[in-house]
């Protein structure tokens, strides 16, 4: 997905999470180049996505992570 010349590329799925008519994506990519990871909320009426939500946040470099966790 391209948007204002900005690339948006999703690479890796780790979860896909879903209770009644939500659905809950966390994945990961990039965003102009930068590792990204991707949260996705979507509601779901009739079999079509109703509504969709997203947080979408830049992965800092190992070195900079506080534990041993990662986003994910």
């Amino acid at each position: 997905m391209t948007k204002a010349g900005v690339t948006m590329k999703y690479e890796r799925i780790h979860r896909v999470l879903g209770e009644g008519n939500f659905v809950l994506v966390a994945s990961e990519g990039s965003l102009g180049g930068k590792p990204t990871s991707f949260y996705d909320l979507f509601r779901v009426e009739n079999g079509k996505i109703a509504e969709h939500w997203d947080t979408i946040e830049t992965i800092a470099p190992r070195s900079e992570w506080k534990n041993a966790n990662g986003k994910f």
